[in-house]
């Protein structure tokens, strides 16, 4: 198939680190377009559009196995039972909606003829950095016979909160469930919304879609889609309640949860945490954005001033959803 994608390449200033190679010369820039090329080329097969004629809604997604496993973000298969599955080649199948995290905004469909399917490789997520050029692709705009899904390419921008990171590839919608390649063409993440700025856009790491595999594939749905990362029922907390500075450096601890890692840890009412693992937290706004970019399951260690004395105490995250389950 002749690749007729658009492609839109956004380099950083000559000179700038990159990961995989340095990109310091024509050369070396000419290299990397043509490593975007080569994953475009072999990636393009396995996008496809998810259309439904009953919603009139419309996303992307991407196979991932012969046997037809779609992967695709939650909010695009919304309410849907069964999906039209559009090929780059303009040719349309049928697939059925398995199930879905709306609190990680991943989904999953199977194809209902047998295959074999064009599909790419699970890469992992986790090991991603800032800087980390990436390459995603979807039906922007929906489904357009007239050509195939463009390519976008850019840069790892962060991480968190939870499953998500942001990078600054162009996204539109339609392109909503497309998925987000390594210059392996290994898959790393799905396109899952629109960030406030076009340059930081929100994708759902595909070590997400591993740990809940099993829930998927058995066509079980839950969880809420909020991209507020300290409303999302999968947020790593604590299981205390935050005061306000009132002059203290540090995060005054005004409540702490029965039956919660904190509280079984020891934490105190009157506590004022200024350390996670080290780093120094000033304020609220700093304590949630360090949590948010950690596992639930993960030990951290807060460092603490109780009255004059400074203290340390481990804490094991959990879900936010299971905190309220086990108050």
């Amino acid at each position: 198939m002749k690749i007729k994608a658009i492609v839109w390449i956004m380099l950083a200033a000559a000179g700038s680190a990159l990961a995989y190679e340095p990109a310091k010369t024509v050369a070396d820039i000419v290299n990397l377009e043509k490593k975007v090329a080569a994953v475009s080329a072999k990636t393009m097969p396995a996008t496809v559009a998810l259309v439904s004629e009953k919603t009139g809604s419309s996303g992307s997604g991407v196979l991932v196995s012969g046997d037809g496993l779609i992967l695709t973000a939650a909010h695009v298969v919304q309410g849907m039972k069964e999906v039209d599955i559009y090929f780059a080649d303009g040719k349309k199948w049928l697939g059925k909606v398995l199930g879905a995290n709306y609190s990680k905004d991943i989904g999953m469909v199977k194809m209902v003829e047998a295959g074999p399917w064009p599909h790419v490789k699970l890469g992992e997520s986790k090991p991603l950095e800032a800087g980390d050029w990436v390459i995603a692709l979807g039906h922007s705009a929906g489904f357009d016979p007239a050509r195939t899904p463009p390519v976008r390419f850019g840069r790892l921008m962060s991480d968190g909160p939870g499953n998500y990171f942001t990078t600054d590839c162009t996204l539109i919608g339609g392109d909503s469930g497309g998925p987000l390649f390594n210059l392996d063409g290994n898959l790393v993440g799905i396109n899952s919304s629109i960030g406030e700025s076009w340059k930081n856009n929100n994708h759902a790491g595909i070590d997400g879609f591993r740990e809940d595999w099993d829930r998927l594939l058995a066509g079980e749905t839950w969880g809420t889609l909020q991209m507020n990362p300290m409303a999302n029922p999968e947020t790593p907390v604590l299981g205390i309640g935050m005061g306000m500075n009132e002059g203290a450096d540090g995060v005054p601890v005004y409540k702490v949860e029965p039956n919660s890692p904190a509280a079984a840890a020891g934490v105190r009412v009157g506590d004022v945490i200024r350390s996670v693992d080290g780093d120094r937290v000033r304020e609220g706004a700093e304590l949630q954005e360090v949590l948010v970019k950690r596992e639930v399951g993960d030990k951290v260690k807060l460092g603490i001033l109780r009255g004059e004395t400074e203290v340390e105490i481990e804490v094991e995250l959990v879900k936010r959803e299971e905190l309220f389950r086990i108050r």
